[in-house]
């Protein structure tokens, strides 16, 4: 592969028309700077006294492509800070929702428990009204065939329980 870029470049020496000193000045003239010294180097090298300007261009080209690659790495790191603060942003509203549906299910349990008991109080309400409802006609069975006395009736009054003990004979009569 090394072998065709050289036969490609070689290539391109060998052919007429090729101004080589105008390409050079294309190239300097799409560059922003007239030459490879006015783009500043980075704050934390100099050059050392006394080196060759061949290694002097060789050092600047390398350090310039290492600061390159560091101002992209720190972009990548402002890019992650922000996508990080939209996690916790949206980690917050995951918490804000999660803490409406514990409420939320908080109120269900609740309202279930106070239907749970309303329909026991129902339950007990309608037994009570039930055996009410069969004492009472007890005892208007036993008043209508004359079995039963005043005096046992109030004997009995006594001995019920809920709405039935609140209900007296002669109420029913």
């Amino acid at each position: 592969m090394g072998g065709t870029i050289m036969a490609s470049v070689e290539q391109l020496r060998r052919r007429e028309g090729v101004n080589l000193v105008q390409l050079e000045a294309d190239i300097a003239s799409v560059r922003t700077g007239s030459s490879i010294a006015s783009i500043a180097l980075p704050d934390y090298v100099e050059h050392t006294e006394g080196v060759t300007r061949v290694g002097a261009l060789s050092a600047e080209a390398v350090v310039r492509d290492y600061e390159s690659a560091a101002k992209e790495i720190e972009a990548m790191g402002a890019e992650l800070i922000d996508a990080a603060q939209k996690c916790e942003a949206l980690t917050a509203q995951v918490h804000d929702a999660i803490a409406f549906m514990r409420e939320t299910a908080a109120g269900y349990r609740e309202e279930g428990r106070k239907i749970f008991r309303r329909i026991e109080e129902c339950a007990l309400f309608t037994e009570d009204v039930r055996k009410t409802c069969e004492e009472v006609q007890r005892r208007m069975k036993d008043v209508s065939v004359g079995e039963t006395s005043h005096q046992e009736l109030a004997t009995q009054e006594h001995e019920l329980t809920g709405i039935a003990a609140k209900v007296s004979v002669c109420e029913v009569q």
